[in-house]
């Protein structure tokens, strides 16, 4: 069972994530947060096996996030999702150890796969 925990300001994208993952057998949502800080306390004691987090959230953006996690987690699959999709944030959010970026307006649909993906690995 693959557990993911889910981090967007926009209740309209955390509805779909939920929708979407509910279609998964193999995966478990395990927890839905608003804020960074939320987010980041939650990844520490859920221990989530994927996390798709937003990089503009209150508290701490999906970066700090990222970065202050990979300090404790390196296993941890961390999916970023954002309307900020440009080349810099890509980058950077590489450099601090997310093992994918996506754009909410142009890869929305990839992410399915990949959790399928990830689910059946986990599965094996």
């Amino acid at each position: 069972m693959l557990r993911v925990l889910l981090a967007d300001d926009s209740d309209l994208i955390l509805d779909r994530l939920q929708q979407m993952l509910r279609l998964h057998p193999l995966v478990e949502i395990a927890g839905s947060f608003k804020d960074g800080i939320k987010t980041l306390e939650a990844l520490k004691s859920l221990k989530p096996d994927l996390a798709i987090v937003d990089i503009k959230m209150p508290g701490l953006t999906g970066l700090e996030v990222l970065h202050e996690i990979r300090k404790e987690d390196s296993h941890l699959k961390f999916m970023i999702l954002t309307f900020y999709s440009s080349e810099n944030y890509r980058k950077l959010a590489i450099s601090y150890g997310a093992d994918y970026f996506f754009s909410k307006v142009d890869d929305f649909e990839k992410i399915s796969p990949v959790v399928n993906e990830l689910a059946k690995t986990l599965a094996v």
